[in-house]
């Protein structure tokens, strides 16, 4: 799992050296980032659903996994949870920095998790020995850490904890699910993943209060669902 170590790395490095540049930034510059993070988020969104959604081999899946899934998130109160970490991270007393470090938590999350090379890169890693996927999706990361750490703060490197979760249950996997892994589940789960950006994105610039760390587990619904009709071919 190199790969994955590396990838993780990256993100920690990235936030750290994101934190301190947010120091020396005035309000009116770390207001337009977070502007600029949440435009980018709804495009990351909207491109990530409009890309896979022609291709899904269960069209209405992604329905199914919203709803579920936002009901278990809603169920067991993901989102203050998440507050509730995130207020240990931030500054105590400060709900404003706590609330805005969480959707940038969220949207990072996201970002970090759902993407081909994070699908594919444990995958190939764990049969193959190739870590050319991972190691690309470092470099990347590591640019939207700093860049996400320059509007949220130091704790967007929490992510990298999920982020280790995420490619290291990939990379278990990897055997018992390749078939489905590099075509069926990448597709479900990246539509799912692009609708959840894009709330995130519409959370961030405050057109909608979604409440995105309730709706993480839709991510999980795919994989659960892909699991079940393996078994019964």
């Amino acid at each position: 799992m190199i790969g994955t170590f590396v990838n993780v790395a990256a993100i920690i490095i990235g936030s750290l050296i994101g934190s301190v540049i947010k120091s020396g930034l005035g309000e009116k510059y770390q207001t337009m980032l977070y502007d600029a993070m949440g435009m980018a988020a709804v495009g990351l969104g909207l491109a990530a659903v409009i890309q896979n959604l022609p291709h899904s081999t269960y069209p209405v899946l992604f329905i199914a996994s919203l709803a579920i899934g936002g009901i278990l998130g809603t169920y067991w109160d993901l989102e203050q949870r998440f507050k509730n970490v995130v207020a240990r991270l931030g500054k105590r007393g400060q709900e404003t920095d706590a609330n805005r470090l969480g959707q940038g938590l969220a949207t990072a999350i996201m970002l970090f998790c759902i993407g081909t090379l994070s699908i594919l890169g444990p995958i190939n890693s764990a049969l193959y020995g190739n870590h050319t996927y991972l190691f690309t999706n470092a470099t990347l990361d590591f640019v939207t850490s700093m860049v996400l750490a320059t509007t949220y703060g130091l704790g967007i490197a929490f992510a990298a904890v999920v982020l280790f979760v995420w490619q290291g249950s990939l990379y278990l996997l990897a055997h018992q699910l390749v078939t489905v892994l590099d075509s069926v589940l990448m597709t479900e789960i990246s539509i799912v993943g692009g609708f959840l950006i894009f709330g995130s994105g519409l959370a961030i610039l405050g057109l909608k209060p979604i409440k995105s760390v309730n709706m993480l587990p839709a991510l999980l619904v795919p994989v659960i669902w892909v699991i079940i009709v393996s078994l019964w071919k």
